[in-house]
């Protein structure tokens, strides 16, 4: 196919984006991305009964968290029914399908009998081929001609060729006896007009591709090239639900996930690149194609997700991460930062992201630059400020009033303190990272002196020696 690539992402707006469909959106975003082509984006809004706002609002939102940008104006599906019931109108017209008049009473009659008698339930209408004089005035549905002979074969670039026999198929229902077009046109339709080249989407609706195809092949418009992905499994080997964990793309923000782990682990989340498992999203549009998805359903492991999160964290740019934090505590209802915590954190960031696989584990190790005189030490932390270490600290804080404040030198004044009173630096720690964080468990004490700098640092000394 020499036309530019154009994929599509088609969530029906009845909840939150799914990881599924995170995924599925991904897929679709890189396949585009990687080769100059186009990534759009339809809401299949056509259930008007299940359809909500709430829920686009929440789909979008989720896609904006993963940075995973379209092109072009949303299409509404339900908005372009004039369009599809005008492709069934000359779909009629053309000999290609044609009106039903049976009553679903008639229909229902016809497979109850066909079940008791043990032959096939696939309703054939009697009026395919009724002569149009015979036609009642009654209400009708438009159904397409499918064809009675032969196969129709599925060129699936994931599953492989899937071949089903076109004595299979029914007459499938096009437009309603009320003139609404059926979900199944509505998708060809858009498809179509939107210039789709690529349908990449979950495999359940694999068998849906051999009906589809009839109304392509019957308006004599290209057939795209199919991609059906597998499902996503929980560890148990069961479809992912609710009893596995969180199963919106929000959820995963409201925890503190970075996305461009999610975007990460979500690529390798069925689809591979040899032995890579850590990767940009530059190499992610480069590297993928639809061959490297594998038949088999992927397992959702919340382990695998922290891991590659932790890696993105530890190489991220430091105001960018500061940003992606700020949005986190936004999306989690927490208070923001204020303007010198702000900048404190970012000032810090070379500290604390080496082992944070999470944002709250990031700002759980940057209480030290977020708090704010005085200091409270927690229970653990408190204990390392009795009698002897107040009077330690306060013994210590004149000597470091005229230090170079760098690394090396801290290291010396701190290192020869120690000496001087027979012990070693690790003595100092604790009461160090109590008076500074007021917390046990801090980034080192030298790296907290520098980025609180010399006159916080002395100030929460001499308030611990108090």
């Amino acid at each position: 196919m020499n036309a530019p690539v154009v994929t599509r992402f088609a969530p029906s707006p009845t909840g939150f984006l799914h990881i599924g469909g995170a995924r599925t959106a991904l897929f679709n975003w890189l396949y585009a991305r990687g080769r100059g082509g186009k990534f759009l984006l339809r809401i299949e809004d056509t259930d008007r009964a299940r359809s909500t706002p709430e829920a686009t609002k929440a789909i979008l939102a989720g896609m904006s968290w993963l940075g995973l940008d379209h092109d072009g104006e949303i299409v509404s599906q339900f908005e372009n029914a004039p369009r599809h019931a005008e492709v069934a109108h000359e779909l009629l017209a053309a000999g290609k399908a044609y009106k039903c008049f049976a009553s679903q009473e008639e229909i229902t009659a016809f497979r109850e009998a066909a079940r008791a008698e043990g032959r096939s339930t696939l309703y054939r209408s009697p009026w395919r081929d009724a002569d149009p004089a015979s036609h009642p005035d009654a209400p009708y549905v438009i159904r397409i001609k499918a064809p009675l002979e032969g196969t129709t074969v599925i060129r699936d670039q994931v599953q492989g060729d899937v071949t089903i026999r076109n004595d299979q198929l029914d007459d499938m229902i096009l437009l309603r006896s009320d003139g609404t077009p059926v979900y199944m046109l509505a998708v060809v339709v858009d498809d179509h007009d939107m210039g789709v080249t690529h349908v990449v989407r979950g495999d359940d609706h694999l068998n849906n591709a051999a009906r589809q195809m009839m109304i392509y092949e019957a308006m004599g418009w290209d057939v795209p090239v199919w991609a059906h992905i597998p499902l996503i499994h929980g560890a148990d080997g069961k479809k992912l639900s609710k009893r596995h964990g969180a199963l919106g793309a929000q959820e995963y923000q409201v925890m503190g996930y970075p996305a461009a782990g999610m975007r990460n682990y979500l690529a390798r989340l069925g689809w591979s690149h040899g032995d890579d498992e850590f990767f940009t999203d530059a190499q992610a549009q480069e590297w993928f194609d639809l061959d490297g998805i594998r038949k088999s359903p992927a397992q959702f492991d919340l382990k695998k997700l922290e891991n590659l999160c932790g890696q993105h964290i530890a190489q991220a740019d430091d105001a960018a991460l500061r940003r992606e934090i700020e949005a986190y505590l936004e999306a989690a209802g927490q208070p923001a930062l204020t303007a010198p915590q702000a900048k404190g954190l970012e000032r810090a960031m070379y500290c604390l992201k080496d082992r944070a696989k999470t944002f709250p584990e990031l700002l759980e190790k940057s209480t030290f630059v977020l708090a704010e005189r005085p200091i409270t030490p927690d229970e653990k932390a408190a204990k390392n400020l009795d009698t002897v270490s107040r009077g330690i600290l306060s013994e210590l804080t004149p000597q470091l009033q005229n230090a170079s404040w760098n690394k090396e030198t801290l290291e010396e004044v701190l290192n020869g303190f120690a000496a001087a009173h027979d012990t070693k630096f690790g003595k100092l720690a604790g009461p160090l990272r109590a008076a500074l964080a007021g917390r046990a468990v801090t980034p080192s004490v030298f790296d907290m002196m520098l980025v609180l700098g010399r006159d916080e640092t002395l100030a929460r000394l001499t308030d611990a020696a108090a």
